[in-house]
């Protein structure tokens, strides 16, 4: 295998890893229904005078399946965390007790439930869109070479391996899409 048939199955793969990793933090965006800190990642908060990862001015943990406790690091940011989380529109509302941020996750409704499963396997299809392309890009990049000398065993031998890589990486999608789909169905 040629240096450049190895550079452009290295390029096809880190664009599916990145494709795959979007994937998964999208998802982790999508709320099941129980206690995640992920979910604010988001959500940024004026610290003197620069917005800052709600993650770099306090402790966030979940006590329990439906609670998620802030904690800041400075009492005085109390309130301006509070707005943010409500300004950042996450379904939720924090409540405080002068010392830390409260967030009670609510259950879900079945209809809520289905529409994030349908938004996660939404977002399924767009990862694996984006790896169609990456194949797409690999394969007119090998059939370019053979147009510049590139044997056509050569050129087959890479297509097959751009499928391969294609087939494993839809497969992590469709897993990671069912474990997302059940999670948001468990109650």
């Amino acid at each position: 295998m040629t240096e450049d048939i190895k550079m452009v199955l290295d390029m096809t793969k880190e664009s599916m890893e990145k494709a795959l990793a979007h994937l998964e933090d999208t998802l982790a965006h999508i709320r099941a229904g129980k206690a995640d800190p992920r979910m604010l990642d988001a959500v940024t908060v004026e610290y003197y005078g620069n917005e800052t990862p709600l993650n770099q001015v306090s402790n966030i943990n979940t006590p329990d399946a439906r609670t998620i406790k802030i904690q800041p690091w400075e009492k005085n940011m109390i309130d301006a965390i509070e707005k943010a989380i409500l300004y950042a529109n996450l379904g939720v509302n924090p409540s405080n007790n002068g010392e830390a941020i409260i967030i009670n996750i609510p259950p879900l409704t079945e209809e809520r439930r289905k529409e994030l499963v349908k938004q996660a396997k939404n977002e399924g299809e767009n990862a694996k869109i984006s790896i169609r392309n990456a194949r797409k890009d690999a394969i007119d990049q090998f059939r370019q070479m053979k147009k510049d000398g590139l044997s056509e065993d050569m050129e087959k031998d890479a297509e097959e391996e751009t499928q391969n890589l294609t087939t494993d990486y839809t497969a992590k999608v469709d897993e990671m899409i069912k474990k997302k789909e059940e999670d948001i169905m468990t109650l």
